[in-house]
């Protein structure tokens, strides 16, 4: 990331800012997608005990590496540059798929990836650093092996991605190729006590961010383990405050003060604060599944459409999106997972200037 894709972004945000208040006041859409982000798989090599893809008997179809190039140009027809992270299951086990990182970047489209790690072999991590990555995400949910593990379900994966984020950093300081590296610990009731601690590993390991974001109920662990219960919030809290201050002292933490503080609340269950309504994610984000279809949320809203059949354009102002766009409008979940959780447009420039900081530190 620079500053010319700093500003092109800041940009597209701002005219999307503009259009989200037009509609909120008059019902005029004329909104645009400014979130992309690409499911290319649902398996996964890891098991993390927050998650059911590794448990699935039968997986979602994929896209073929050709049909999501033919997707992601529609988008780009539709919207003109823009960036996309893709994700999975674990991505970097879909064949061609860091090829797809390379074809993005020969294209004009800024590809970032969230990944568990265990691929991040030096051989790949070159290939990655060649293909201009906008960002790489690495999630890791505590500083040492006996919780990351435990959590993910894989002895041996925590020095596997500790050595794959050195290989990183050494490709992107010998290609000299800039983006951040973000680090995305899953918060729940066995790791929320380390995350200070992973905040100075990250700074020791090298120029890493920290984004942390709170687990959601999904897996049989996730209600009898790994929710963070009543008892436990005050000390949450004391956690959460420990690290606004750390990030008020210049540490690397991209989530936003006030979704930090809105965590306690999410493991609460209540209801967005009036602060964060209305809604905004269904007149902005593109979710593209892996079998094409796309979303604007992905707690339980239905599908707009899907890639392989209709334009992205079509898709965005079909009747199902308008439909859905106004239903997201009227949602007052508490949604804090990075997709979902609501950012104003300083909020978003002030995570920009972190990450690009991040291309620009100790090495």
């Amino acid at each position: 990331m620079n500053i010319r894709e700093l500003a092109s972004l800041g940009w597209m945000h701002t005219v999307s800012a503009m259009a989200e208040s037009v509609y909120l006041k008059t019902g005029i859409d004329s909104t645009r997608p400014v979130t992309f982000y690409g499911l290319v798989n649902e398996r996964c090599n890891v098991k993390c005990r927050y998650c059911e893809y590794w448990r699935f008997e039968k997986y979602s179809e994929e896209m073929t590496i050709e049909q999501w190039q033919t997707a992601l140009l529609s988008v780009k027809q539709f919207v003109g540059n823009y960036s996309i992270n893709f994700s999975g299951g674990e991505p970097m086990i879909k064949p061609g798929f860091v090829d797809l990182l390379g074809w993005c970047y020969d294209n004009g489209i800024k590809a970032g990836v969230t990944t568990n790690g265990s691929a991040l072999t030096r051989a790949n991590a070159a290939r990655i650093v060649a293909s201009h990555p906008f960002n790489v995400n690495i999630s890791v949910d505590a500083p040492s092996a006996e919780v990351h593990d435990y959590l993910r379900g894989v002895p041996g994966l925590f020095d596997k991605l500790s050595n794959g984020i050195r290989f990183l950093l050494e490709e992107r300081k010998s290609q000299k190729v800039e983006f951040p590296i973000t680090i995305k610990p899953t918060v729940n009731a066995r790791n929320f006590r380390h995350l200070p601690a992973l905040v100075e590993w990250a700074q020791q390991m090298g120029d890493l961010c920290v984004s942390p974001q709170p687990m959601n109920r999904w897996t049989p662990e996730t209600y009898n383990e790994l929710w963070i219960e009543r008892e436990d919030l005050p000390e949450l809290e004391a956690v959460i405050e420990k690290l606004v201050q750390m990030q008020k002292a210049g540490a690397p933490i991209l989530t936003p003060e006030h979704v930090l503080r809105l965590m306690p609340g999410h493991f609460r269950e209540e209801q967005a604060p009036r602060s964060t309504l209305p809604c905004r994610v269904g007149m902005r984000n593109f979710f593209i599944r892996t079998n094409g279809d796309i979303e604007v949320c992905v707690l339980g809203f239905p599908t707009i459409g899907n890639i392989q059949q209709q334009s992205a354009r079509e898709i965005w102002y079909s009747p199902e999106a308008r439909k859905v766009r106004a239903d997201t409008v009227k949602c007052e979940k508490l949604c804090l997972i990075t997709c979902l959780s609501q950012k104003t447009l300083g909020n978003k420039v002030g995570m920009a200037l972190k990450m690009l900081r991040g291309t620009h530190g100790r090495e």
